[in-house]
């Protein structure tokens, strides 16, 4: 009885069944076979994934309360405000202390106080437009990590399929045999897997980080209003000694200084 030949497919009973060996060869067996698998366009969405931790994992530190509106600054910054001028430098070294982008839009805020109220709401609006602008840091890198690795994804299939298809039409003894072909097309659809796999956590973390800033700046902005309607008439002024103001004029100037006029003569 001669013995059954080893080919990749073996008919028995009428039936074809698979070879073992390739059908382990086919199967993922980690996720470094995942990516060999993929592709020359694994390496891009492979680097688009570091790129996107390290920016989410910079945010989340970056954008905690504490750092952006610490939880007792107001009531401090109350404490240092006095009607003199001392009372100013004190107020903005403890801005500058805190280094919050609260304590930044305050600072501003400190440093108009005694201009008329439009234009001090305009300076506080262009510095919390600033605050709002490091807030939102590399937050276009992740929405464009998320745009383009499914894109990225789909050229590295068709890329793959263009090669199965290439296999197969190059190859004397692919007629009859659609494994080859569905094996280059298996390898080929990795990379559009991995371009979704990358791209839907990405735009989730990125919309879940614009919530948290739209929040963190409308708190800013409520903080700011009542500090402007509170303060926003506060004038540091320098504090004047007693024995000027007993001086003659009752404002720490003396009559003297007041020049005289001397009434015009008409010509007769």
């Amino acid at each position: 009885m001669s013995a059954i030949p080893m080919t990749p497919w073996v008919t028995l009973l009428g039936q074809v069944m698979p070879d073992p060996a390739a059908a382990n060869a086919a199967q993922v067996q980690s996720i470094w076979d995942f990516v060999l698998k993929g592709g020359p366009m694994m390496i891009p969405i492979l680097l688009c994934s570091l790129v996107a931790m390290t920016v989410l994992t910079e945010r989340l530190i970056t954008l905690s309360r504490r750092k952006v509106i610490p939880p007792d600054f107001l009531a401090g910054l109350t404490d240092t405000i006095k009607p003199d001028v001392a009372s100013r430098n004190e107020a903005l070294a403890y801005c500058k202390k805190s280094g919050s982008h609260v304590a930044n839009i305050f600072a501003v805020a400190i440093k108009r106080f005694g201009e008329p109220v439009e234009l001090l709401e305009k300076h506080i609006q262009e510095a919390g437009e600033r605050e709002v602008l490091k807030l939102r840091k590399y937050l276009r890198l992740l929405m464009v990590i998320g745009a383009i690795a499914p894109l990225m994804g789909l050229l590295g299939t068709i890329f793959g399929m263009i090669e199965a298809f290439q296999t197969v039409a190059t190859s004397g003894e692919a007629l009859g045999k659609t494994e080859l072909l569905a094996e280059g097309i298996y390898e080929a659809m990795i990379t559009t897997a991995a371009g979704l796999l990358l791209a839907i956590p990405v735009l989730i973390a990125y919309h879940g980080i614009a919530a948290k800033i739209e929040g963190l700046v409308g708190e800013m902005d409520r903080l700011t209003v009542d500090f402007i309607e509170e303060y926003a008439g506060h004038e540091f002024v320098s504090p004047v000694p007693a024995e000027r103001l007993s001086q003659p004029g009752g404002n720490g100037r003396s009559d003297e200084s007041v020049e005289k006029v001397e009434p015009a003569t008409v010509a007769s």
